[in-house]
């Protein structure tokens, strides 16, 4: 569990990287879109040095959403890429439209 005082300063470190400077750009692949459908999740390349939870700060303050979970891994590529997984109240899809990728 995190403190508080662990809150504060994943929060100060986060205002410190630009939302934008950690979440690079989502990716549509047909994993990703079935993840989208299936378990409200989407898929983000995000900076290699970025932690979970500044990206989950960075993704709430991005599209004003809530964000149950953040799963990282690195592709053979060598970017780290977040599997986001948002509330049931903000749909994957929305988020997906409002970017104009769907």
């Amino acid at each position: 569990m995190v403190t508080q005082t662990q809150l504060k300063r994943i929060a100060k470190m986060a205002e410190t990287l630009d939302a934008r400077k950690i979440v690079k750009y989502p990716l549509t692949t047909e994993k990703s879109i079935r993840l989208m459908e299936a378990e409200n999740k989407l898929l983000f390349v995000v900076d290699a040095h970025a932690t979970k939870q500044q990206i989950k700060l960075a993704i709430e303050s991005l599209f004003s959403v809530k964000v149950l979970a953040v799963n990282t891994s690195y592709a053979p590529t060598g970017e780290k890429r977040a599997y986001v997984r948002f509330s049931s109240e903000t749909p994957a899809i929305d988020i997906v439209t409002n970017l104009g990728l769907m």
